[in-house]
């Protein structure tokens, strides 16, 4: 921990990103010891990642942008609300164009509806890495709620929610006939785009402070969005939905302590 302190908070984030991004390696790398993966596990990966999320949501980016905007002489619940829509609009936004494009090549080959799942994987890991990143900037104006601690447990609840988002290019690819490195390889380059997202975002809203309210407050709605629409939705499609909902709890309760408790 001493060492990380010591690191510039741009630096932490790349860092991070790098993180979340070796977690999406890790879940691609399941292509070389399964065909497939039990569902209950990923299913309690997935509900542990969306009670971090949501709690992250919050705590590490929600409270801290309304407490800068008081600082910065901003109206709050103005800024909070248009930046958890354009988070949430983004996503919705994104989510929309890929299934027209999915409609309109639904009669095409397995090779094209892969590549449609990559693509649209792939832009969804943007936001999450932008977060991350607007987490770590946020360190530097000593922002309430906003601590190392909470920023790596956010790094660390998208960092888990990527592990069956690999696995979810990658096992397809190989079932659809590909070589299991090459599949391997698809999967793990989805991820690239969050460290190079996450240095961005650190670097934005350090270099320019009054986006930083706005920022955390997108990152917040991407989140959200992402954790309702998907994590939560897919968890639940498991016979045990009140296990998942427990787990769920448990992801939420880890990342108040930490923010709270810890913060």
């Amino acid at each position: 921990m001493n060492w990380l302190n010591s690191l510039n908070f741009a630096t932490l984030a790349f860092l991070a990103g790098l993180f979340t991004w070796a977690i999406t390696i890790l879940g691609s790398s399941i292509v070389f010891l399964f065909k497939n993966v039990h569902k209950s596990i990923m299913d309690g990966m997935l509900g542990l990642a969306s009670g971090v999320m949501l709690a992250a949501s919050f705590w590490s980016l929600l409270s801290p942008a309304l407490e800068m905007c008081e600082n910065l002489h901003l109206n709050g619940w103005l800024t909070a609300s248009l930046g958890l829509l354009g988070g949430g609009l983004f996503l919705f936004l994104g989510d929309k164009i890929y299934q027209i494009i999915r409609k309109e090549k639904q009669n095409n080959t397995k090779k094209k509806r892969s590549l449609m799942l990559i693509i649209s994987i792939t832009l969804h890991n943007i936001p999450e890495g932008l977060a991350v990143g607007v987490a770590f900037g946020s360190l530097g104006y000593n922002l309430n709620g906003a601590t190392l601690a909470s920023a790596l447990m956010l790094a660390l609840g998208i960092g888990i929610q990527n592990f069956p988002e690999g696995s979810a290019i990658s096992l397809p690819l190989k079932r659809d006939g590909m070589k299991s490195f090459k599949a391997f390889l698809i999967g793990s380059l989805s991820g690239i785009v969050e460290p190079i997202a996450s240095l961005i975002g650190a670097i934005l809203v350090l270099k320019i402070r009054y986006l930083l309210p706005s920022f955390l407050a997108f990152a917040a709605g991407a989140m959200i969005y992402v954790v309702v629409q998907e994590l939560i939705p897919e968890s639940q499609t498991n016979k045990r939905k009140d296990l998942m909902a427990l787990f769920t709890i448990f992801g939420f309760i880890i990342m108040m302590i930490l923010d709270v408790a810890l913060g």
